[in-house]
């Protein structure tokens, strides 16, 4: 009979064998653990690569031709980083990106997702670890987190969902080292991880002033004014200063520090373009975003998941044998429920669920962010419910079983048929027939066509978009001396290329070959070619 943590098991082996493999579970525990997460990591990201799953994400292969743009094109540089969205997830990817297979893949920022999702892994252990969960609540809670499909589609690929978590839980797992020892290496270690969040997306920015909050309230509850001043002053300054560095970028590349609030390509501009559509119903609706949310959260994690890990929440706030301060701290972990429903209810979001609103998915995976919460909570109650411990780990294997044979994920629903995906295939198939062997550059927006440069194949070198400086303001003006096909929607001016090429007289020049679904080919006429410029005469520093 082996013992762990009160929880019997018959099995028909050796007392003596069944204690020393205990422990040896324990004494190796985490390289076990490490090398189990990597090799299901691994596995699951060869699994959808195969299928096609690993490139479904329009904004997948955006991050992607992001980071190639760095290291190469008309004008590669830091600069290429842009201000739409942060920039840790492209940076991450610099020193693989350069790699045709690793771009063309996915690899390369799948690979950023992928050690998160070992990383996120680790932590749910030593955070139940902290919280005195014994040895099986914290392979159950790391077993809740693993075995969601939703999370294992999400680290194969090339989205930001997964470092986000990883970041914002090593934040939120240094700040309880802090309130439970004072050490204030913790909290210099949890400021370090909140900055790295606030450069991954604005949910770390929410959590910085949650964590604001949390550690002056325990600074001045056990040190007092005077001292608390000091430590706050030191957190804060810490945890902000990547968002200070975005400010300052925004104001060195782009001339405006609010250019990512108020620009063109800004999140603001697009929810305004929705709301003028009269989509965006969750503005001004407090009731209505938290219904949208918590119905993205349920159909990510899983109703009976979901609905056991608010139970385990609350019987773990009303335990008495948990001290208060990591009661408080463990608010930290409610933070994307919190900012989510907020930036719905103000309009700064816009998250679809088929059948609320609307008769498609679009940003459904924003509900995947509360899976390493639910994933502690629940290794705390198989730790606590001694008497239906057997019980509860039954129906979560029988429940996360049939998902994960079932396929049944809201993530890979929304990437394959919500509107978070384009089929761009007959644009970049085009391309890729007629002019991969000609010379001539490609005249495209990227904010409205990224999909279709990245299926493309073509080298970033071949295209003109509004990342390229004066390559972007020649051809915009003259294209018929830069550009020997424009891609653009027709007649809408959403297309920058469209608004600025429509408008001048080689508009004339060019012949519609293509009329597509997401975008129309023009080429340039025959007659016109003597005055094409086929080759890169500007430099790249212009």
């Amino acid at each position: 009979m082996l013992n762990l943590n009160n929880f019997n098991l018959e099995l028909n082996l050796p007392k003596a064998t069944l204690a020393k493999t205990s422990l040896y579970l324990r004494q190796f525990a985490l390289p076990i653990l490490t090398g189990v997460l990597i090799g299901i990591s691994l596995n699951f990201f060869i699994y959808f690569y195969q299928n096609g799953l690993g490139l479904a994400y329009n904004d997948a292969r955006s991050h992607l031709d992001i980071g190639r743009r760095v290291v190469e094109g008309l004008k590669p540089g830091l600069a290429q980083l842009g201000s739409v969205w942060l920039p840790l997830p492209h940076i991450l990817m610099i020193p693989t990106i350069w790699n045709d297979f690793m771009w063309h893949s996915g690899l390369s920022g799948s690979l950023v997702s992928m050690i998160a999702f070992v990383g996120i892994g680790l932590l749910i252990y030593f955070f139940l670890r902290e919280l005195n969960v014994g040895f099986l609540g914290r392979v159950i809670g790391v077993l809740i987190f693993v075995a969601n499909i939703n999370v294992l589609y999400l680290q194969s690929i090339a989205m930001t969902e997964l470092l986000l978590m990883a970041t914002m839980t090593a934040a939120c797992y240094e700040l309880l080292l802090w309130h439970k020892n004072s050490n204030l290496l913790h909290l210099i270690k949890s400021s370090f991880w909140i900055m790295m969040a606030s450069l991954v997306r604005y949910d770390g920015w929410f959590l910085l002033i949650v964590a604001v909050v949390l550690v002056s309230y325990q600074a001045f509850r056990k040190f007092g004014y005077k001292t608390s001043e000091g430590i706050v002053i030191l957190f804060t300054t810490l945890a902000s200063f990547g968002i200070l560095l975005w400010f300052g970028w925004n104001q060195l590349i782009f001339k405006d520090a609010l250019y990512f609030v108020f620009g063109p390509f800004s999140a603001r501009a697009q929810q305004a373009a929705l709301e003028k559509a009269n989509v965006l119903a969750t503005k001004g609706n407090l009731i209505f975003s938290s219904k949208i949310y918590f119905y993205a959260l349920a159909y990510n994690s899983g109703a009976f998941t979901t609905i056991l890990a608010a139970i385990a929440a609350l019987i773990f706030w009303f335990d008495k044998n948990i001290s208060r301060a990591v009661r408080i701290v463990s608010l930290s972990l409610f933070t994307p429920i919190i900012f989510n429903i907020l930036a719905l209810y103000l309009g700064h979001s816009v998250l679809f669920v088929q059948g609320l609103s609307g008769n498609t998915w679009f940003n459904a995976r924003y509900g995947i962010m509360m899976m390493p919460t639910i994933a502690i909570f629940i290794g705390f109650l198989i730790h606590k419910l001694v008497p239906l411990r057997g019980v509860l780990i039954l129906l979560l294997a029988f429940v996360s079983f049939f998902s994960l044979t079932n396929g049944d994920a809201v993530t890979i629903d929304d990437a394959r048929v919500g509107s978070s995906q384009k089929n761009v295939s007959e644009v970049s198939g085009w391309l890729k027939q007629y002019a991969a062997n000609e010379k001539g550059f490609i005249l495209i927006s990227a904010a409205s066509h990224d999909a279709i440069i990245f299926s493309s194949g073509l080298p970033m070198k071949r295209f003109i978009h509004e990342g390229t400086g004066a390559y972007w303001e020649s051809a915009t003006t003259s294209p018929d001396r830069w550009a020997r096909w424009i891609i653009m929607r027709t007649n809408d001016n959403n297309d920058l290329t469209f608004k600025a090429v429509s408008q001048t007289p080689a508009y004339s020049y060019y012949d519609l070959v293509s009329h597509f679904p997401f975008a129309d080919i023009y080429q340039l006429k025959n007659e016109y070619l003597g005055n094409l410029n086929t080759e890169p005469i500007l430099g790249k520093n212009i």
